[in-house]
């Protein structure tokens, strides 16, 4: 039950997975709240988002970096502002 666990006491974490990942079924795959985010891709395989970028990677890997950095600053932004208001 780790949805119900994370639900309640974790944020800010992005769960990425690529379905070509043997350990992809055991991952998380929907989003649990609006700051734990699943990212999903059909042709990814085990942390290649995390690996550095090089000009010979998919299109769907620049994408899902991309997505990953923008829900990132979104974190950043939002803690900044909350600072602010303190």
């Amino acid at each position: 039950k780790i949805d119900k666990v994370l639900k309640r006491f974790g944020s800010n974490i992005i769960f990425s997975n690529g379905m070509r990942d043997p350990w992809s079924r055991g991952g998380v795959l929907k989003n649990i709240s609006s700051s734990i985010i699943a990212l999903v891709t059909e042709k990814g395989a085990h942390h290649l988002d995390f690996r550095s970028a090089t000009k010979d990677d998919p299109d769907w890997v620049v994408e899902q970096r991309r997505q990953e950095v923008e829900i990132i600053h979104g974190w950043i932004d939002q803690y900044n502002k909350d600072i602010a208001q303190m």
